[in-house]
């Protein structure tokens, strides 16, 4: 299988050398870092580090950074496609346990368990996202925001999304029902270096709004 890793990103100079570093000792070669718009030195320090850069000019959102790596891949040929965040807040150590899990599947989510680690915003609200999710889409998923996550490219066509923020998550898993995809779970690590960041409160009620959005409009 011809694997691509895709890691998006906004202003993450400080972790992407190390993320991309860690990859290629897992000997993953094809690693696409989609830099969203930054202005510090992430494209720069990606490409040295051994990815191929994508670049949006100004910031368009994780959906649409995530979005454009998918699209470049699938062109080039991949099989396998795994999104995996620019922060180091994964380990690429654990992608492969991810594509084992893909053998019979078209998807694979990673799930955080939760642990004192995890900021109290964060576990309230994936909490609450997640039983939205269970509960309009009918997929009891344990973690519908994890970023960790692999599929089929064949599967990628079928769940491609059109949410350009943080919403694509969501989205993603109501296309993965909507045509009763194969997926599996898988725990992973997580490692918060900075301070929270990422989907604020507002982000929260978008993306619940959205999940509604997407069962009602999508066909």
């Amino acid at each position: 299988m011809k694997t691509h890793i895709i890691i998006p990103g906004l202003n993450e100079e400080k972790h992407i050398s190390s993320v991309i570093a860690k990859v290629k000792k897992e000997g993953f070669e094809n690693i696409i870092f989609v830099d969203d718009g930054s202005t510090d030195k992430s494209s720069l320090l990606a490409e040295k580090a051994g990815a191929t850069v994508l670049k949006h000019v100004v910031n368009l959102g994780k959906g649409a950074a995530v979005k454009t790596g998918c699209d470049y891949c699938c062109e080039l040929g991949a099989d396998v496609l795994v999104l995996l965040d620019a922060d180091g807040q994964h380990k690429p150590e654990e992608i492969k346990k991810l594509i084992s899990k893909l053998k019979g599947k078209d998807i694979v989510f990673g799930y955080r368990p939760l642990n004192k680690n995890m900021p109290p915003i964060m576990r309230f609200g994936n909490w609450y996202i997640n039983t939205a999710s269970s509960l309009i889409n009918g997929i009891n998923l344990r973690d519908t925001q994890s970023g960790f996550r692999c599929f089929t490219a064949s599967a990628y066509k079928k769940i491609r999304w059109t949410s350009n923020d943080y919403s694509m998550e969501s989205e993603m898993i109501s296309n993965v029902a909507k045509h009763k995809l194969k997926y599996a779970e898988v725990p992973i690590t997580t490692i918060y270096n900075d301070n929270f960041k990422g989907t604020t409160v507002m982000d929260g009620v978008k993306i619940f709004l959205n999940i509604i959005k997407f069962k009602m409009f999508t066909k």
